[in-house]
């Protein structure tokens, strides 16, 4: 009996906490009845952190879903690739040819052409022979095969359903290129074998529009391990054959994705900001409701169910309406990175991306963890408090400056840890750790700074209203400190971006005209080359012709690529030099020498001076006498006189020719003439310009991205610095009221709005500066070089800044000065009989 009295007991103590606990939330609740923006202010910060988290999460996560998925084509997986070892040659059609005679049914001829439709958006047709695709459709019949319409007129191109979609074309249409000329008509795949940017035609109908002959790949099903191995000797010196895997391609674009990671969390940690200034705000005015709650019987327990009861149902909304607005972001974002993940490394990824568990549920625990955090301190101090301390009005905003100070505490130790990180070995993840510290120490250290300045200036300066102007300001650091530092942030970021951007763009283009120096650069066969450089040189026209020769073998070290270069004038100035001996163009071409590329210098740690040993036929003792920049090579690269490479590699290799022009010619005559004289296939003829633009087109492409990412996180900081002054200025109505009746004119108090936010808009642009800059010499220091493996010079672009910085501080001096309009609209007395 008495054990089922004991039990009865605790049942009706749980229902009575129940029933206790909700008054308790909805008293609480009630302040967001008085202050009705600040909601929106905490909804605000949430949401637009976790929009920018989940969609950059998504991305991330759909693009590794579609180099799986990329994979297989038309629903067959053709793991292995043949191809030619120099990007500009082509395999001939007549080996294909001979591999279908030695019984590698299970292989497909592949030719690729790029496009680009009017409005600038690039596409890639593939051509494919659909009878070549047979054997690997068993068990179907031809009436199921959809690719044998493509060999019937009017020969349609296939486009898969997300592409077409996304550029709102159907069956029958044509696609407008941007030459004028029209592609189609059109046929929207129905069977779920495409995706991506990529379009699918019969090959014959790409021979016609490409005029050339050759094969871009070679693409063939699973086989046995005595099989693969056949295939392998059956290839020529200047083809390989390669396993393509997810993992390799993934591999590749690790930083691709880490840099879009790392701008996904830095908006997360403005929106953060936001979401903590709201939430301290909103505990410090309801200090009087708690008090009062706690001195009627509330316990310190049940106000902290209540309290987190309430920031649950917060985040909830939040991350609802984060997934939601999270997701159109991401599907308005994806096209440009398909475009350049398939410009950088021809990956091919889908244009429509939907709703995932993965990217929810984790955007869900880092916004749980990330609102937990935030609110931590606040709770805490509200709860520790004495209750007849809470009832007196705003009491916990008296102790900002000690909370500054512990701030300062805190950036100290991050900066120190920041340093110690920088000491050891440089990864990409020691890059990260150390951009995180700083950028974290700096923006904990700037309230403590602008308090004490406002609060010395609010003491020395001469003039009373400067005084007061000062004081004023230091008081609202209380609910403004917070979303300033999310401002200073946001444009610190912006800076650095673009300044990263604008250096890398500078350096690309010079790099680029330096590196072309020849007007015309040709990929002839080996058996050609020297009758084609003859024929050239007796041309009007030409001035110069440049060879080139390469090749390429694997190593302990990866790839390396071995080239030459002659000892004229001009191939000298094209030759980007970094580190380089005393008369190091002598000695490449008069001693055993060599020069290597920038890349290979840092992941060898090798530089001018030192000897190294490569594997026979080159053999050992060659000593590097300069290190030149080579922007884009993947490979660990050297580089060679002509008699040099041609006492090892005599016979083999790949040859190129450029062409130097008379001045002031135009060499359309000459490659019309080539053209028809070796029959020389547009693939293999290329003048600088084309060169130049499609290099430049994949540059802004790429970067596109990170600089809307940077925009949107700088929208993000300017409506939270507007929000937190809204919602303390409505707090102050009483302290403006006042002003008011003591003369003091509406017209000046617009102003002081405005201006007030002017001055921490300036403290926060001449912290950002510095911060940007070091912000971006950090990631081309640590990030760049460990990522690609070469350096740039950092440009600064003064107009650039003043332009964002301008626009900016433009939108927080709007900021501060609406609040205030709202509020003057009404009588100064019924104004303070409001406020009280």
């Amino acid at each position: 009996m008495k054990k089922w009295l004991n039990t009865w007991k605790v049942v009706f103590v749980f229902k009575e906490g129940n029933c206790m606990l909700w008054p308790v939330v909805k008293a609480l609740l009630g302040h967001y009845r008085r202050y009705p923006l600040q909601i929106l202010l905490v909804w605000l910060g949430l949401t637009l952190g976790v929009s920018l988290l989940v969609g950059v999460t998504s991305i991330n996560q759909h693009a590794k879903q579609s180099y799986e998925t990329g994979e297989k084509l038309f629903s067959n997986p053709l793991p292995y690739r043949i191809r030619t070892k120099h990007s500009a040659n082509k395999i001939p059609q007549g080996f294909y040819i001979q591999l279908r005679r030695a019984g590698f049914n299970q292989c497909a001829p592949f030719d690729t052409l790029h496009l680009e439709s009017k409005d600038d958006f690039g596409l890639t047709l593939v051509g494919v022979d659909p009878v070549a695709l047979l054997p690997l459709h068993q068990g179907k019949s031809l009436n199921e095969l959809p690719l044998l319409s493509l060999m019937k007129p009017p020969y349609p191109i296939l486009v898969s359903q997300d592409l077409a979609s996304y550029m709102t074309w159907q069956d029958g249409d044509f696609i407008e290129l941007n030459d004028g000329s029209q592609l189609g008509p059109l046929k929207v795949d129905t069977n779920q074998m495409l995706s991506g940017i990529r379009l699918v035609s019969d090959i014959s109908l790409l021979r016609m529009l490409k005029r050339s002959s050759g094969l871009s790949a070679i693409a063939c099903g699973e086989m046995p391990e005595e099989k693969v191995l056949a295939l392998k000797e059956k290839l020529p010196s200047g083809m390989v054959l390669v396993r393509s895997s997810r993992s390799e391609l993934q591999a590749l674009t690790d930083a691709f994705h880490m840099n879009l990671t790392a701008m996904g969390m830095l908006s997360f940690l403005v929106g953060l900001f936001i979401f903590y200034q709201a939430m301290s705000l909103s505990f410090i005015q309801r200090q009087r409701l708690v008090g009062i709650l706690r001195q009627t019987g509330v316990t310190g327990i049940q106000l902290t169910q209540a309290l987190l009861l309430e920031l649950l149902i917060l985040v909830l909304f939040a991350w609802a309406c984060g997934n939601f607005f999270g997701l159109i972001l991401a599907n308005e974002l994806i096209p440009a990175v398909s475009s350049s993940l398939s410009d950088l490394y021809d990956a091919n990824v889908g244009l429509t991306i939907g709703w995932s568990w993965e990217s929810s549920l984790y955007s869900l625990a880092m916004s749980s963890l990330g609102a937990l955090l935030s609110c931590l301190w606040p709770l805490i101090r509200l709860l520790k408090a004495q209750p007849i301390r809470l009832s007196s009005r705003l009491s916990l905003m008296r102790f900002a400056g000690r909370e500054f100070s512990w701030q300062a505490l805190a950036a100290c130790a991050l900066c120190v840890a920041a340093i110690a990180v920088y000491q050891a070995p440089k990864t990409q993840e020691s890059g990260f750790t150390i951009i995180a510290l700083m950028l974290v120490s700096v923006a904990l250290f700037m309230p403590f700074l602008m308090w004490h300045m406002f609060q010395s200036f609010s003491y020395s300066m001469r003039w009373v209203r400067v005084r007061w102007f000062f004081s004023d300001a230091a008081a609202s650091m209380s609910y403004r400190g917070v979303a300033t530092m999310a401002f200073m942030l946001a444009l610190a970021a912006n800076i650095g971006v673009e300044t990263m951007v604008g250096s890398f763009r500078d350096t690309t283009d010079k790099w680029l005209n330096q590196r072309l120096a020849a007007d015309i650069y040709i990929y002839p066969t080996n058996n050609s080359a020297a009758r084609m450089s003859s024929w050239l040189q007796k041309q009007p026209e030409v001035d110069e012709v440049w060879w080139r020769w390469e090749k390429d073998f694997p190593t302990e070290r990866g790839a390396l690529q071995v080239v030459s270069t002659g000892a004229s004038e001009g191939e000298l100035d094209s030759l980007t030099v970094k580190l380089g001996v005393p008369n190091y163009w002598y000695h490449l071409h008069h001693s055993k020498s060599l020069m290597i590329s920038e890349s290979m210098a840092l992941k060898l740690d090798l530089r001018p001076g030192d000897y190294i040993d490569l594997l026979p036929p080159l053999g050992g003792g060659w000593q590097i006498v300069g290190v030149y920049y080579d922007y884009g090579n993947p490979y660990n690269q050297v580089m060679m006189s002509h008699r040099n490479w041609l006492s090892a590699f005599a016979g083999s290799g790949n040859v190129g020719l450029g062409v130097v022009l008379q001045e002031n010619v135009n060499g359309d005559g000459l490659k019309r003439r080539l053209e028809s004289v070796y029959r020389l296939p547009q693939d293999r003829l290329f003048d600088n310009n084309n060169i130049y633009n499609q290099a430049m087109r994949v540059f802004d492409h790429t970067f596109a991205i990170a600089g809307t990412l940077g925009n949107i996180t700088l929208i993000i900081a300017v409506f939270g610095l507007f929000f937190a002054t809204l919602a303390g200025e409505l707090s102050r109505q009483r302290h403006f009221s006042l002003l008011r009746c003591m003369g003091v004119s509406g017209r000046e108090l617009v102003a002081l709005g405005g201006l007030q936010l002017f001055v921490f808009g300036t403290i926060s642009a001449i912290i950002a500066v510095p911060l940007g800059l070091a912000l971006a010499h950090l990631i081309v220091d640590i990030i760049i070089k460990q990522s690609f493996g070469w350096s740039l010079e950092l440009q600064v672009i003064p107009w650039e800044y003043a332009q964002t910085i301008a626009w900016a501080m433009l939108a927080i001096m709007l900021a501060g000065a609406l609040p205030v309009i709202r509020m003057i609209k009404s009588t100064p007395m019924k104004s303070l009989r409001d406020a009280l």
